[in-house]
């Protein structure tokens, strides 16, 4: 795969830290602190210039006010979420809604669908947070990733296939909350990419998809040519 500059590395779960070609910084689904699977040396962000959120839940959101308030970066996010943050003390807030695109520094976002729930801790009250989303963010060098975010498969992923052209996805194969791989291999063949990322599995033991049955399912579907890329936390690509 080659990503013309880009870099990244995943924390983790959902939470992936992004380099952009022009150096800078990203990140999705921001849950670092308290995440079993970041890495210690990898629990500090040091610079942050945009911070894009799928959803609430406290496994992609629970470090986002925090780095909000210290890095001052652009937050891109469902309208609700987006104006939570900014109650919270975020001052850069991108709001949005599904099937828009806006142009966030040097990077195109597009929010869409996904199929998921969105409630937001707020000191322990359960807030609505607007619905749950994936992203398709297009860097200034052309290449397009989607970040689905939590969500079964479903069959518009050929829409956003269509729309959008995603060079690579990265697609939740844990099960119990989110699709697992079998699911994962048709939302592939859905999106018409030809690199997937797996993520959202191996957090916890209810999360039981793997890396291994992804490649499984790719294959039994035909896909073989699909390049999946088994990420360890931590490591940068």
């Amino acid at each position: 795969m080659n990503l013309n500059g880009i870099k990244i590395t995943w924390l983790g779960h959902a939470t992936f830290l992004l380099v952009t070609p022009g150096g800078k910084n990203l990140i999705l689904d921001p849950w670092i602190t308290s995440n079993p699977a970041t890495p210690a040396d990898k629990k500090k962000i040091d610079k942050l210039d945009y911070m894009l959120i799928s959803h609430g839940h406290s496994d992609h959101f629970a470090d986002a006010v925090d780095l909000a308030k210290k890095h001052n970066p652009k937050v891109a996010g469902m309208y609700e979420l987006c104006t939570f943050l900014q109650k919270k003390g975020a001052k850069q807030i991108a709001p949005m809604n599904k099937g828009g695109t806006q142009q966030v520094g040097d990077i195109k976002v597009s929010m869409v669908n996904a199929h998921h729930s969105n409630t937001i801790d707020d000191d322990g009250s359960s807030v609505p947070g607007g619905e749950p989303c994936g992203f398709v963010i297009e860097f200034e060098n052309g290449v397009k990733l989607y970040h689905a975010g939590d969500t079964c498969a479903f069959s518009d992923m050929q829409l956003i296939g269509e729309l959008y052209k995603p060079d690579v996805a990265l697609l939740p194969i844990g099960d119990y909350y989110t699709m697992d791989p079998k699911a994962a291999a048709v939302a592939v063949r859905m999106l018409g990419v030809n690199h997937v990322i797996p993520m959202h599995y191996g957090t916890f033991p209810t999360l039981t998809g793997t890396p291994a049955a992804l490649r499984e399912a790719l294959q039994t579907l035909g896909l073989s040519e699909v390049e999946m890329i088994e990420m360890k936390p931590g490591q940068t690509i």
